[in-house]
């Protein structure tokens, strides 16, 4: 038995419900799709009465992305929840299945993986594909190194009394709480495990939004995640942070980011970004929160 759940804001989410769900009728094991669609300012055309496995909800207002998943998995029927974002793609027909397998054996939180097209996207997109490429879309093997740094909410099989427990459960909208969410699996020793079972991801960000999301992740490490014990071992900003603090770097590295921040916006918002200047701008921006502290 097992929910897919799928929250969805301003994106066409039927493909991805009639794959999975031809995938898993195929099966024929018992599950059920719901999406949760966050206040859109779109409609959403979800066919549900042909199917009384796919049900459909919508949020009044926008909650984001962390506070919809938690509205789904209380609304989940069954213990396995497997969480997809809307704008992916299943990579094979065999997708659902391989989830279905793994679901016989014992775990605490499966991740699949994360792909991107071959093609380059428009250069109004291409700082979201090529950090995809270059940062995210990595196997298994690779992933299962640092499992707790790779872990992707977009592609996650989970038990729902530990998504409950662990899921950031406050009434605010933040941007990037992933990392949030890995940390407290890596503090409380909750086993993770890779598995290339994935995703393509195609709903790309313009360069302009996912900049400005990128930013509001790392105000969300500096809020939340600072200061926790070890975080420097699943998050490679931090520990950088944190590596400077230790040889009193981090008041002159935030002094120069605001010297070079134009500079250095130029680039990554340019038609070839480069992302370790995108990494330095993000270094310099979390300095620089500190340093306003």
């Amino acid at each position: 038995m097992l929910s897919i759940l799928i929250p969805t804001y301003n994106y066409n989410v039927q493909p991805l419900v009639l794959e999975l769900q031809k995938q898993a009728e195929a099966l024929s094991f018992v599950y059920e799709i719901i999406v949760c669609d966050d206040a859109s300012n779109t409609s959403q055309n979800i066919t549900i009465d042909s199917n009384q496995s796919i049900h459909f909800i919508k949020n009044e207002t926008n909650l984001g992305r962390t506070q919809t998943r938690q509205k789904l998995a209380l609304k989940a029927k069954f213990e396995n929840l497997l969480f997809l974002d809307a704008d992916v793609l299943p990579k094979t027909t065999t997708f659902v299945k391989e989830y279905f397998t793994i679901l016989s054996q014992s775990y605490e939180v499966i991740c699949g993986g994360c792909t991107y097209e071959k093609n380059e996207p428009s250069k109004k997109c291409i700082l979201r594909w090529k950090y995809g490429k270059n940062r995210e879309e990595k196997s298994a093997l690779q992933r299962n190194i640092k499992p707790y740094s790779a872990v992707f909410s977009g592609n996650l099989l989970i038990k729902k009394s530990v998504f409950l427990k662990y899921n950031f459960n406050e009434n605010t909208n933040f941007y990037g709480m992933d990392i949030y969410f890995a940390y407290q699996l890596f503090f409380h020793a909750v086993s993770v495990k890779h598995y290339d079972v994935d995703v393509i991801h195609l709903g790309l960000e313009s360069n302009e939004v996912f900049f400005k999301k990128s930013l509001e992740s790392v105000v969300s490490r500096n809020t939340f995640l600072i200061d926790k014990p070890k975080i420097e071992e699943i998050n490679s900003l931090i520990k950088h942070y944190k590596t400077l603090k230790k040889f009193k770097l981090d008041f002159v590295f935030s002094v120069k980011f605001k010297l070079f921040k134009s500079l250095l916006e130029k680039n990554i918002l340019g038609n070839n970004p480069n992302l370790f200047l995108f990494d330095l701008y993000r270094l310099g921006y979390l300095c620089s929160l500190q340093a306003s502290k």
